[in-house]
């Protein structure tokens, strides 16, 4: 209960024709208005509102009019990031807000296309019922117009009110703009969920290349430069901490549609403004698991590592040193399907690293002749519905051996390449552990292996995969032998014209 005394009570609006139906009855409004419902006060000075863009493709934003999410580029940290696909999920609405609002990926939260089978969201909560666990004195608001989203438990659980409007979005977005610029101008909320749906809508119906998109983006840029206008008119704005975010789901075609695994349907972003947070940063390693983190670190919230999240803040960089690499990445050479404009890959190795391709064969792809450094989209783009598009627990730049794409040019040998990690000290230590995330697709003779080498002595075998490890983080112990001070890691990859190995965030520590 509230320190004010106000009950907690919960709002459904049933649709703008129909009014809103609360828990005492039917309330009637007007099919172009609702009622702001009341809220308990909040608690807080940090205080945070997402709003989310569905089928908001973040290519197109430039083009349109949009001087609010302009100005917040500009002011605060804009990450892109692309999607999983199918077998992992579809490139829908249902995957896209669940991932948003757990912070977990598809494998976790369970929902893969828009019938929301096998939701977990008892293990994997939207931000706002694990706001309402951890800290339930905040004031929680959510509004939807996408319905799905408050039938299947995948936003609304712990609002301590909501609107849930039918998908009429070009009337029902406007409704809930109305109600949220009251709250935020008259009440006291700490942490807000916003929806708006008529990009989606228009980008099936028209498709994403159309002036129409470009309309509707600028007609909810307007809605979110009235959310933004009403914080700032707060009489207690000067002495608040207010976090703005925007998300997007999915893409589209530019016909329209998404589902599939193009880039285009793939690609996401979050923006964020608000205190921490780099005004102009433009970071490699953000995902769209990031929103429920960042919405948790703005609030002062450390989340348990029973969690399981796999997001992180938005302006919490990667120490991974494979992200180091940004700056050296070049365009296609032999792989002419990949847009000459995408930057995605480099065989310069981190300092302190090498790569041993004594044994690797001749010929073949000139990016992926041994391991290689890229990123999601260029290395995804080399062929689709191969599962590369799954690689979502790598940030930024990863480390990649891809025996299948080398082996599409000519080629004598087999693919035999080693990742070669610096020496880190180990003197004093009883052990020494590796953590990192992999991508692994097993297929025939192929093999994958690390191996440890202290003092520079011969390598030993540390760990063999032999079957498909789908983008899942690995922490390898070692025991440290007597009189050791360094150890240095090898990632050996063999194999000749079969699938692929990744590795990312490597990091090591002892005890």
């Amino acid at each position: 209960m509230p320190t004010n005394g106000i009950s907690r009570r919960s709002v459904l609006a049933a649709g703008a024709a129909t009014g809103a139906l609360a828990a005492t009855g039917v309330i009637t409004a007007p099919a172009a208005h609702a009622a702001a419902p009341t809220l308990p006060n909040g608690t807080s000075l940090d205080k945070v509102l997402v709003v989310g863009m569905d089928g908001l493709r973040y290519d197109r934003i430039d083009a349109a009019d949009a001087p609010n999410l302009k100005a917040m580029m500009a002011n605060g940290t804009y990450g892109l990031s692309l999607l999983y696909a199918n077998p992992m999920a579809a490139t829908s609405s249902g995957p896209g807000w669940s991932t948003i609002s757990t912070g977990v990926w598809p494998d976790k939260h369970g929902v893969r296309d828009n019938t929301f089978t096998g939701r977990n969201y008892g293990r994997y909560p939207g931000f706002l019922a694990r706001l309402n666990q951890v800290r339930p004195g905040l004031s929680l608001f959510a509004a939807v117009d996408w319905p799905e989203l408050d039938t299947y438990g995948t936003v609304t659980p712990g609002a301590d009110a909501k609107l849930v409007y039918n998908n009429n979005y070009v009337v029902n977005d406007k409704v809930i703009t109305d109600a949220t610029e009251d709250i935020l101008r008259n009440q006291n909320p700490d942490v807000l969920f916003v929806y708006f749906g008529e990009t989606d809508e228009i980008g099936h119906n028209y498709g994403a290349a159309s002036p129409k998109y470009l309309d509707a983006i600028a007609v909810q840029d307007g809605y979110l430069g009235r959310l933004r206008a009403a914080i700032k008119a707060r009489p207690s704005y000067a002495s608040e901490r207010w976090t703005v975010i925007i998300a997007t789901d999915h893409g589209h075609t530019d016909a329209g549609g998404h589902g599939g695994s193009s880039i285009e349907e793939r690609r996401t972003f979050v923006l964020a403004e608000g205190p921490g947070i780099a005004a102009g940063a433009r970071p490699i390693d953000t995902r769209l698991v990031d929103v429920a983190a960042t919405v948790f670190r703005q609030l002062g919230i450390t989340p348990d590592p029973a969690w399981g999240l796999d997001g992180k803040p938005i302006q919490q960089r990667s120490t991974d040193p494979f992200d180091a690499l940004q700056p050296s990445l070049t365009g296609r050479v032999d792989e002419t399907g990949i847009p000459a404009g995408v930057l995605g890959f480099t065989h310069t190795v981190p300092s302190g690293w090498s790569v041993i391709n004594n044994a690797m064969g001749t010929g073949g792809m000139t990016e992926w002749r041994g391991w290689s450094f890229a990123t999601d989209e260029f290395w995804s783009r080399t062929q689709r519905d191969q599962s590369r598009e799954l690689n979502v627990r790598a940030r930024g730049v990863f480390a990649v051996a891809d025996s299948d794409e080398w082996a599409d040019k000519a080629f004598s040998g087999t693919y035999d390449s080693t990742l070669v990690s610096p020496a880190y000290g180990v003197s004093g230590a009883s052990r020494v552990t590796l953590d990192f995330t992999t991508f692994y697709r097993q297929e025939g003779s192929q093999t994958a292996q690390v191996l440890a080498s202290f003092n520079g002595g011969t390598p030993t075998l540390v760990k063999s995969y032999t079957v498909d490890v789908i983008s899942q983080p690995q922490s390898l112990a070692v025991n440290v032998p007597t009189g050791a001070s360094s150890v240095s890691f090898r990632f050996r990859y063999t194999g000749s014209n079969n699938w692929y190995w990744v590795i990312d965030g490597v990091r090591i520590s002892t005890s």
